[in-house]
């Protein structure tokens, strides 16, 4: 495990890493998610072998920490990772993020384009998220302090085992704030950001996932869109061989 601080207060961002040359690749986590849980088992597949790999936990997710002062908006996490890449001398890297961990590499791509010189992009969430159905249960469901009193232990038990192994790291506030940060409307949305991105770019889909919305405009604007077979929203869990051959390619 090595770390970095990216706040004056001395909150830390950690990461899980394998030793290697050649540009680096920085894993970045979905929502509730820890990096080294879902990226390990592609990342260390013999088509990945030899290349410095960094994992790293967001704020307020996994191994880092998790200062009650953050934002934990998508800006603030992209500002925050930038700086973290900055202490681990890593630029010009292949950036590859999941979910809520996609957008914040597209809006670190925009706001440091000297660290990123590649997205590969798994289900990353472009659009504003909807609020909860009326009758349902979801994280902005909550006021924040409902949800640190009662509703994140609601959430755990209503996500099933595997995100619960990963999301009860996670800190409340965090996950929390980090839920409003995808429902924000405020434009440009992370599509727009995507699409006027100049860098090589792979979006990937689970086959077992619902059609990528706005797909074709995707393609138009250079964005590499790839459909992986027996997976879903979870790529890289779903079918790592899949996931290591599209983050191979050149």
């Amino acid at each position: 495990m090595r770390d970095a601080q990216v706040l004056a207060d001395g909150s830390r961002i950690r990461w899980v890493e394998i030793a290697g040359t050649g540009p680096a690749r920085v894993c970045v986590h979905g929502a509730g998610a820890q990096a080294a849980a879902y990226f390990t088992q592609a990342m260390t597949l013999p088509l990945l072998a030899g290349r410095r790999t960094l994992m790293m936990d967001l704020l307020g997710f996994g191994l880092s920490d998790r200062p009650a002062e953050f934002g934990y908006r998508l800006d603030d996490h992209a500002d925050a990772l930038a700086r973290a890449m900055d202490g681990a001398g890593v630029g010009d890297a292949e950036v590859i993020g999941h979910s809520m961990g996609g957008a914040v590499t597209i809006a670190l791509a925009v706001r440091r384009p000297d660290l990123v010189s590649r997205l590969i992009l798994a289900e990353a969430t472009l659009d504003p998220v909807p609020p909860p159905a009326p009758g349902s249960v979801g994280i902005t469901s909550f006021t924040e302090a409902e949800f640190a009193a009662g509703g994140m232990d609601r959430i755990l038990d209503q996500v099933g085992p595997s995100w619960a192994a990963t999301m009860r790291l996670a800190d409340p506030t965090a996950l929390h704030r980090s839920a409003f940060g995808l429902r924000a409307g405020a434009g440009p949305t992370t599509r727009e950001l995507l699409t006027n991105l100049r860098i090589p770019r792979t979006f990937l889909v689970g086959a077992l996932s619902q059609p990528l919305a706005g797909r074709s405009e995707l393609e138009a604007s250079g964005v590499r869109v790839v459909t992986v077979p027996d997976a879903g929203h979870n790529i890289m869990l779903d079918n790592p061989q899949a996931f290591a051959e599209q983050v191979a390619q050149h």
